[in-house]
């Protein structure tokens, strides 16, 4: 299981988690995609799925379920639980929730979560096997990408490297910043997943991370 991280909202994470799972699936490799951030549910929307089943399937040692993404050919959807359900004592446990679906599954799990430093960002890299960490190259994301970084190692959470997004070249220092390798720099685009460099950019990353044996 794969988290696609990173502390600042709005930095490409979901379309990342998205174009890396394309990718794979366009190798003719199982994955899946799962959504946790409850408050900002739009893995689906990207994807043209319906948000049902969501990760809430699985409580209580429920049944599976996922969605075919029918515009990327090898890729299951699992929505977002509903926001009322995520806050709160009674929270949901997206921890057992991703643990469970991923005991004994082979299918590939790349999980889009959200931005922050709180429990909602936190758990989802407790689950998770590795990183890939989000950010553009303003120094803000960076820095915050950095504090992601930071929870995941002390978590055991191994970092696998980082995608900078609405970027030509990797600004000098950055692995050394992140103490992790630059997988692809995404270039910008008005509709990425309508772009070829776009597509070329996540087919590099999603080629160097096959390389750690992470997917």
């Amino acid at each position: 299981m794969l988290a696609i991280a990173g502390g600042k909202g709005g930095v490409g994470k979901t379309t990342t988690t998205l174009a890396l799972a394309a990718t794979l699936g366009n190798e003719r490799r199982p994955v899946r995609v799962v959504d946790v951030d409850c408050d900002m549910p739009d893995l689906h929307t990207l994807a043209g799925c319906d948000r049902e089943p969501t990760l809430a399937a699985v409580r209580d040692g429920g049944p599976l379920a996922d969605q075919e993404v029918r515009s990327y050919p090898g890729v299951r959807l699992v929505g977002a639980p509903a926001r009322s359900g995520c806050a709160g004592a009674g929270r949901f446990d997206v921890v057992a929730a991703l643990r469970t679906l991923d005991d004994g599954d082979r299918l590939t799990t790349l999980v889009d979560t959200p931005g922050g430093a709180g429990p909602p960002a936190v758990d989802p890299l407790r689950a998770a096997e590795a990183t890939v960490l989000v950010s553009d190259s303003t120094q803000q994301s960076l820095l915050d990408a950095a504090k992601t970084a930071a929870m995941a190692r002390q978590l055991d959470t191994r970092v696998v490297g980082v995608v900078l997004t609405r970027t030509q070249a990797a600004p000098s220092g950055v692995a050394d910043l992140l103490d992790t390798p630059v997988l692809a720099t995404v270039p910008s685009a008005r509709r990425p997943l309508n772009s070829t460099a776009v597509w070329s950019a996540y087919d590099t990353a999603a080629q160097r991370l096959s390389t750690q044996t992470i997917i």
